[in-house]
């Protein structure tokens, strides 16, 4: 699997260190050298990993203060790079950096915050993954059945081409069978979005444990196809995480 950071950084000895530290991990690495634009590139692209270099890029500090406000990098992990002299690590994790880093950064340090933070990114990379999927869906309402088309489907809901309009306020039931599984699953849901199309988006509700570990499983495996090796990289993470 491929992830993607960006750093935010005009310190020569902060790229010099952290980005081959990047690409080891197979993370693909963007450069930016001014907050303002970094700033309007969070808003738009979606990230893994975020890396600002809070105290010596002017414009830094505020950059991550806004992150967990962007639509795209919320729920990014943050990585905040200070200098000693000004932004205390306890005032950074306040501000929404999940891993900090003092300069001067060696590169085993890096090595291992990276590291660690790798099991936190490939998790988020899984949460909003969604799988192209084309299957039946039976969308059960009170006393009717609706048959819907999915055409994707992630670990908290899935979109669907309706045939006929949903009734408004109704809080339906998915049920459908994951292609190459055994056996269905029938889901309490919410409609999130509908557009005149007949194209819907609806949320799970109440996902009881055993039916969400199918769902993650089968999603796993989803994206073990399409990056393989990502089953290892997480496992590896775990192991690194635990030392």
């Amino acid at each position: 699997m491929t992830l993607d950071s960006l750093i935010l950084s005009k310190d020569p000895e902060v790229l010099r260190v952290i980005r081959p530290t990047l690409e080891k991990l197979s993370i693909e690495v963007e450069i930016c050298n001014e907050a303002r634009i970094g700033a309007n590139i969070l808003i738009t692209d979606k990230f893994d990993a975020v890396i600002v270099d809070c105290d010596d890029l002017n414009g830094g500090l505020a950059v991550l203060q806004g992150l967990r406000t962007t639509p795209s990098n919320k729920n990014s992990v943050a990585f905040a790079i200070l200098n000693g002299k000004r932004t205390t690590t306890q005032e950074a994790f306040g501000m929404g950096a999940n891993f900090v880093l003092q300069k001067p950064i060696s590169a085993l340090n890096a090595s291992r915050c990276f590291h660690a933070a790798l099991n936190f990114m490939l998790n988020e990379r899984r949460r909003y993954f969604r799988q192209p999927v084309k299957m039946l869906v039976k969308v059960l309402l009170d006393g009717k059945t609706l048959n819907a088309t999915s055409t994707n489907i992630s670990e908290g809901g899935l979109a669907l081409m309706l045939r006929e309009p949903l009734p408004k306020g109704v809080a339906p039931r998915l049920k459908f069978s994951l292609p190459g599984t055994n056996g269905q699953l029938e889901l309490e849901a919410e409609a999130a979005w509908v557009d005149v199309k007949g194209l819907a988006g609806f949320r799970f509700l109440n996902v009881p444990q055993s039916t969400k570990e199918k769902l993650e499983q089968w999603l796993d495996e989803q994206i073990e196809q399409e990056f393989p090796g990502a089953k290892e990289r997480m496992a590896a993470a775990k192991v690194v995480g635990s030392e």
